[in-house]
């Protein structure tokens, strides 16, 4: 029978390949939402990696994982598996290929983290071209809708959700001024933050005292926005330099 034959392609779409598909799905669907989960916590708590990312990346590895449950399925059950090439090394390889690739679009910058979500969902593509290439094109239909539903819409559940937003703040105080922690943390609370605990970062710049450090919001709504905090500090007698940028990206 020819590959390009109308039924061996429409092997691809039989009864047995669509359930196994669905199956497939459902696992990704419950990966999802239990990865979701657990980046919520993760946000909530104002760190970098959140809902999006822990979504994506349990999602693509139950679909990595479950497809290997069904090796007579593979290329509609037309292909040669368990020959001279397994394609199981193959996956392993992309997954590990993609998974430099994709730390190499994360950025650090002091506190600030960026890309975290892109490297995810570069990682999260490659489970939909393994799902491609061994003919569960269902699947990977589903698990590439998924993806981009999460996102373009968990950041809106992610900030309609309870949650406290993290502010990397960093100050340089005039040579001679000798500032007090007790006394900042106390200015963070009063504008509605705390210093996240083991943030405190302290350096001296050309003679400078310079501190870093994580503000993270005591509730949601309740942290001053980041124009009030740069007006208040552009007043502010003993800081010669500051800079303002949240935490997470």
């Amino acid at each position: 029978m020819s590959f390009l034959s109308f039924e061996s392609l429409s092997a691809y779409w039989s009864a047995n390949e669509v359930s196994v598909n669905f199956v497939i799905f459902m696992n990704m669907v419950g990966a999802l939402f239990l990865g979701s989960l657990v980046g919520y916590e993760r946000s909530y708590h104002g760190r970098a990696a959140g809902m999006r990312t822990y979504g994506l990346v349990c999602m693509a590895a139950a679909g990595l994982v479950a497809i290997s449950g069904y090796p007579g399925y593979w290329y509609a059950g037309q292909g040669a598996v368990g020959g001279s090439t397994d394609p199981t090394r193959v996956i392993q390889g992309i997954v590990t290929g993609i998974g430099f690739l994709g730390a190499g679009v994360i950025m650090k910058e002091g506190f600030t983290i960026s890309g975290l979500t892109t490297a995810a969902s570069i990682w999260a593509s490659s489970a939909i071209g393994v799902l491609v290439g061994v003919g569960f094109y269902a699947a990977a239909v589903l698990l590439a809708v998924l993806s981009a539903s999460c996102m373009m819409w968990m950041i809106k559940v992610e900030n309609w959700l309870p949650s406290h937003q993290a502010i990397a703040i960093m100050l340089r105080f005039r040579q001679g001024y000798d500032p007090q922690e007790a006394r900042l943390r106390q200015i963070a609370v009063d504008r509605g933050y705390e210093i996240a605990g083991g943030s405190l970062n302290i350096s001296f710049v050309e003679g400078q005292s310079e501190w870093r450090f994580v503000a993270v919001a005591l509730g949601r709504n309740r942290g001053a926005l980041l124009s009030e905090l740069a007006r208040e500090l552009a007043q502010f007698d003993g800081v010669v330099k500051f800079d303002l940028a949240h935490a997470r990206n």
